[in-house]
């Protein structure tokens, strides 16, 4: 149990069937960068049952936030997505994770793609006042089956542009692209083919990704993962090979589903 710290649920939203947020407490103690993931869980039988989940608050948020699919046969999620407020929730005391600012080169712009609930890093990451201060734009790709898995839409559509602190930002500098693959929508198809045709690029009116002044940040399944590091080897970027070494961009290993 020294690994972990206790924290009291206060908040739980059900997305859909199969996507849900958790939010708790938060400690004084834990501290994180911005992107970083916690080993979160529950006690079962006596022992600490966790998985990796990136925090998808903001590192100067008084609460910690958690973005998680339902699996019903899955160790922890299946007991996970019961869990009410006032429940206890275990958190790794130290946080780590590869989708940090700090291992990307300087840039123009920084692409942030995700499918499913891999966009849980990047909501901590757009309120992070460092991203606009590195940045001239900042596009959010978000890639999911349905329309009704576009979580947090709209705080990324109404919220944020308006929020007190980001706003202005936010509609100088920020670009939400939501595809869907499976329903009819403004935008449709998977995130890896939206690059190699270069429509994501004609969307958003930005020139195909260039290693001159792009930067990027991916979050999705592994065959997601793989696929668009793959596209961006050929765009001629470099992956950061480990932690604390800057490059085009960088991965997060440890995230799955």
């Amino acid at each position: 149990m020294s690994k972990f710290i206790t924290e009291t649920v206060t908040y739980v939203h059900h997305w859909n069937d199969s996507l849900f947020t958790i939010k708790t407490t938060r400690g004084d103690s834990l501290r994180f960068r911005n992107g970083e993931f916690a080993m979160i869980g529950i006690m079962v039988d006596g022992k600490p049952l966790a998985r990796a989940y990136s925090i998808a608050s903001p590192n100067w948020a008084e609460e910690l936030e958690f973005f998680s699919i339902k699996v019903p046969d899955g160790p922890l999620t299946s007991r996970l997505q019961h869990i009410q407020v006032g429940d206890e929730l275990l958190i790794s005391k130290k946080p780590t994770g590869t989708l940090v600012l700090d291992d990307l080169l300087p840039g123009k712009h920084l692409y942030m793609l995700a499918t499913g609930t891999g966009l849980a890093p990047f909501l901590s990451l757009c309120r992070d006042p460092e991203v606009y201060e590195r940045f001239e734009k900042v596009i959010l790709v978000h890639g999911v089956r349905h329309v009704n898995d576009l979580a947090y839409r709209d705080f990324f559509e109404n919220q944020l542009p308006n929020d007190e602190i980001f706003g202005e930002w936010i509609r100088e500098k920020f670009i939400y692209y939501p595809t869907v693959t499976r329903d009819e929508f403004h935008h449709t198809g998977r995130v890896t083919d939206l690059i190699k045709s270069g429509k994501l690029f004609d969307d958003i009116g930005l020139p195909v990704m260039n290693k001159d002044d792009d930067r990027v940040m991916i979050c999705g399944s592994m065959a997601m993962n793989a696929d668009t590091a793959a596209i961006l080897d050929e765009l001629g970027l470099t992956v950061s090979p480990r932690m604390g070494e800057p490059a085009d961009y960088v991965v997060e290993r440890a995230f799955v589903g």
